[in-house]
């Protein structure tokens, strides 16, 4: 599997019943926009553990056949003709970046694929190798740390504890019929506790999790559909506090709207959080739409915020997140109130390789940066089609150069050697404000 000093790794495809084999004579091959790439040993990673395959249905892969020296649109199984054969991604667990997707061509009429990140993965020494870099070591979502036996027994003892509490029941179902890790480390007494509030929502992002309409596009979770109380919420939040080495809990989940919406509740469940205890770290999963609502919670006595950003120039954010009665003006304001009132900011950078790693996002990036300084960039792969994301986002526009994930990152680091990087909301005992 060499060229010169190259170690190609192998060719990866499913057929019709999901089953993945490998195929000699093709390297597996990773895309970004238009630019396609062979998938080497060098520029690859072991597949990391708690990472899943994903099967591409409506799609054909595009692999490089290393005997002609070219890419090649596979149609057929080259071991059964007339077998079709499917593209092969890989779900990289938390804390891993994606440098490449999975390189396929859509059949006409293809269907959105769902709401994943689709990283290009193949086979080499009788292991699977994907083309990603790890942003963050904390094994905070690793599954192998989160035992079944021992989350059903939190669920049963937080139900003896508060057996009324509507937010304890609704995070029971996060954690067992969709496997939310957040929810899970609530159960298990760890890390970050979820505080999901909101049933609305002023921003209509193409990659919801909770809420599609119209789009052909599923859900992955149902959205929360009560308002908990300022004491339902403060139950939950002091509870798992006093139980956890440095406790994190957050608003603004996945199953959630936006949690500014929900200030009314939001503010006087953080007082009673604080006149209870002074402990733990209070963060914000955020559009950061309301600069006025945000600036009372933090006199609240909120700790951090993560701000969800696509892009650091207006017209692609608002493209993708495409906001209902605020504009990109508001976000900036935000981010600029926290580092005021000396409040930890993260942008929680949704990233896709073909627009996020194009030369003029990248400078936009370091600029934005310059002006606007955060603690934190929290890396985070897009969840949505991304031939689609590259379409909204490419309208009356050339292709862009590219400078790769791997170059932006590395170019972001030198020029701000202060800013931290990682993939989850830290605990204030780590904050540098």
């Amino acid at each position: 599997m060499r060229t010169g000093n190259k170690r190609f790794v192998k060719a990866l495809v499913a057929n019709q019943q999901g089953e993945l084999f490998e195929l000699d004579g093709y390297a597996a091959v990773g895309m970004a926009g238009q630019k396609l790439v062979p998938l080497i040993e060098a520029e690859t990673i072991n597949m990391p553990v708690g990472s899943e395959h994903l099967y591409l249905p409506d799609r054909r892969p595009i692999l490089y056949n290393r005997v002609m020296e070219e890419f090649e649109v596979l149609t057929e199984n080259p071991y059964a003709p007339g077998e079709p054969v499917f593209p092969v991604a890989a779900f990289n667990a938390p804390g891993y970046v994606v440098t490449l997707i999975s390189a396929y061509a859509e059949e006409q009429g293809a269907s959105p694929l769902p709401l994943f990140s689709y990283g290009a993965v193949g086979w080499l020494k009788g292991g699977f190798r994907v083309a990603a870099l790890r942003v963050d070591r904390e094994r905070r979502q690793d599954l192998r740390l989160m035992p079944q036996d021992k989350i059903v027994a939190g669920i049963a003892r937080l139900r003896r504890i508060m057996p009324s509490n509507r937010l304890r029941a609704h995070l029971e179902v996060c954690a067992l019929t969709y496997g939310c890790p957040a929810a899970k480390n609530l159960f298990l007494g760890r890390y970050e506790a979820p505080l999901p509030t909101s049933t609305h929502c002023n921003a209509r992002c193409l990659g919801c999790l909770s809420l599609q309409k119209d789009s052909g596009i599923v859900s992955t979770q149902e959205r929360i559909d009560f308002t908990p109380t300022p004491e339902e919420i403060a139950e939950i939040a002091t509870y798992h506090i006093k139980h956890t080495k440095r406790p994190v809990v957050s608003f603004g989940q996945g199953c959630e709207g936006e949690p500014l919406l929900a200030a009314h509740v939001i503010e006087p469940a953080i007082r009673l959080i604080r006149k209870t205890t002074a402990r733990g770290t209070i963060n914000m999963n955020t559009n950061a739409s309301l600069p006025s609502v945000l600036e009372r919670l933090f006199e609240a006595g909120l700790d951090s915020i993560r701000v969800s950003m696509n892009s650091v120039r207006k017209p692609y954010y608002e493209a993708y997140f495409r906001p209902r009665g605020y504009r990109f003006k508001q976000v900036i304001e935000s981010l600029d109130l926290a580092r005021r009132k000396h409040k930890f900011a993260s942008i929680n950078y949704l990233n896709l390789p073909g627009f996020t790693d194009a030369k003029p996002e990248v400078e936009a990036l370091l600029s934005f940066l310059a002006r606007h300084p955060v603690q934190m960039i929290q890396w985070r792969n897009l969840n949505f089609d991304p031939v689609r994301y590259w379409q909204i986002m490419g309208k009356n526009r050339q292709e862009p150069e590219l400078m790769g994930m791997r170059t932006l990152i590395k170019r972001v680091r030198h020029a701000f050697p202060g800013l931290k990087f990682g993939y989850f909301n830290p605990p204030k005992e780590t904050f540098q404000t």
